[in-house]
């Protein structure tokens, strides 16, 4: 018999009191953005400094209505269009699940191209900025999933393998771990290394094209491991949805990354 590791039961809502229930899932959203808001104003003090600490401050609420409003309509656009539309209240329901990160990514895309326009902020600085901080976020989405579940991995026999409450009765990889640990801590690592760098800190652009490309690298590799949502499954090739979504952001980083390297 396959040797597996119990499930870790969680409670997905960590109080309540009446109808008030504070969860995981919020919590992780929360500490994301109030610690990568911490993060940035230590990063933004390097040389060069093109940011103040006031904009920063200022960009938390920005930042976080780009987070959850583009996390969830990229959910509901890319991966359940049909059911929301059907049903169009569940889209209010954000505490049940359901967030996507491409979706995610590009509410913060827009909210940071006005805020930076509002505020007369160089954009490439500012973003290079911004991705610095923004793996603790996924670290914490990731591990909530994790917690609440979610989002498992495909049929496992590896040592480490996991049978999840909602998953069958199948031992599945702890996919969300992996993406816990690419995503977040690797790209959190690797950045912030980076960054201590004062040449790739004056090649703008540079740290935002490697936090693309390596996001999606990133996220490409779990998705061999993760379960391809039932109501996608897999696509042409044995691809995957995430991956597809990865594929543009990859192309978009290689490009970020040249034009920096020519910069003189």
């Amino acid at each position: 018999m396959t040797f597996v590791i119990p499930f870790p039961a969680i409670d997905p809502i960590i109080f309540q009191v009446g109808p008030l229930a504070i969860r995981w899932y919020s919590l992780a959203y929360i500490a994301g953005l109030l610690v990568g808001w911490r993060y940035m104003l230590t990063m933004a003090r390097r040389t060069p400094q093109v940011i103040s600490d006031h904009d920063i401050d200022d960009f938390l609420v920005w930042a976080t209505l780009g987070v959850v409003l583009g996390g969830r309509l990229g959910y509901v656009l890319f991966y359940q269009p049909v059911y929301f539309l059907e049903n169009p209240l569940a889209i209010l329901r954000v505490w049940q699940g359901g967030m996507s990160f491409h979706g995610g990514l590009l509410g913060v895309l827009v909210a940071g191209l006005t805020y930076v326009k509002l505020r007369r902020i160089p954009l490439l600085p500012f973003a290079d900025l911004v991705v610095t901080a923004a793996p603790f976020g996924l670290f914490l989405g990731r591990i909530t999933n994790f917690i609440n579940g979610e989002l498992w991995g495909r049929s496992a026999d590896v040592p480490w393998a996991i049978v999840f409450p909602n998953g069958g009765t199948h031992p599945r990889h702890p996919s969300q771990l992996y993406e816990a640990f690419l995503e977040g801590l690797v790209l959190l690592i690797v950045l912030g290394l980076l960054h201590r760098n004062e040449e790739i800190r004056r090649r703008h652009g540079m740290l935002s094209g490697i936090f693309l490309l390596g996001y999606s690298l990133a996220r490409g590799t779990a998705e061999l491991f993760r379960q391809p949502d039932v109501q996608i499954g897999l696509l042409a090739g044995g691809t995957t949805m995430g991956q597809w979504l990865s594929a543009p952001m990859a192309a978009l980083g290689i490009i970020l990354i040249i034009r920096a390297r020519v910069q003189a």
